[in-house]
């Protein structure tokens, strides 16, 4: 269960320079706030940021943002790159924002995100909140107004009734599966997968790991 009540949180993230804020007034101005052309992946659901911390770190030539619903679990993704700060490690083509996946079209421009990566997103049981679910048909419409045509959406969970609810919802929605595996750490697809907290503890507990990568419709 995902720490979200831990005190002076929100106090931190709001003094973080390394979170942005008023995230709406960015729209259709990422290039400038990073400084450069490079593509920008973001991760929506980052969690602790295990995995968008290393990817940041691999591809210092990808622009990455990291998205987190809540404080409490955003602190210690910032907890870490404070402590790569003091190291002189931190990567500078990362940052962070504070919000709801809702709300997303409002901070992202048409044809300004290249990919995007859910990992282990909540999986909302419930067939009544189905549409919370974030790769349910009102999300893909969602991606498909700030992403380019060319981007993916790389997917991973080691819940398979989630992961048979995407894939269906894809093929419903006409988006291209350019990638299904339902045991991502023994197929073709491993090489060079990042692992995420929760998929090391899952993995670990004997849980195949399922990955699903798309593409929007033709």
């Amino acid at each position: 269960m995902r720490l979200r009540n831990i005190p002076g949180s929100r106090e931190v993230i709001a003094d973080s320079p390394y979170v942005i804020h008023n995230e709406e007034e960015k729209k259709g101005k990422w290039k400038e706030i990073f400084g450069n052309d490079n593509p920008i992946h973001i991760e929506i659901g980052m969690g602790k940021g295990t995995f968008i911390i290393e990817s940041a770190k691999r591809n210092p030539e990808i622009n990455y943002i990291g998205i987190e619903k809540y404080s409490s679990v955003l602190l210690r993704a910032l907890e870490k790159i404070e402590s790569m700060e003091e190291e002189g490690t931190r990567p500078k083509n990362l940052v962070f924002i504070r919000m709801d996946a809702e709300y997303i079209e409002n901070v992202f421009d048409k044809d300004e995100v290249d990919n995007i990566f859910l990992n282990f997103s909540d999986p909302w049981p419930k067939d009544r909140n189905a549409k919370r679910r974030l790769t349910s048909d009102r999300f893909l419409k969602r991606y498909t107004n700030i992403m380019k045509k060319t981007g993916r959406v790389s997917f991973k969970t080691d819940n398979i009734d989630l992961f048979d609810f995407s894939v269906e919802t894809a093929k419903e929605c006409n988006w291209n599966i350019i990638v299904e595996t339902r045991d991502l750490h023994n197929s073709e697809y491993n090489e060079g997968n990042i692992m995420t907290e929760y998929e090391k503890k899952f993995s670990g507990l004997g849980h195949k790991i399922n990955m699903m990568i798309i593409t929007m419709p033709d």
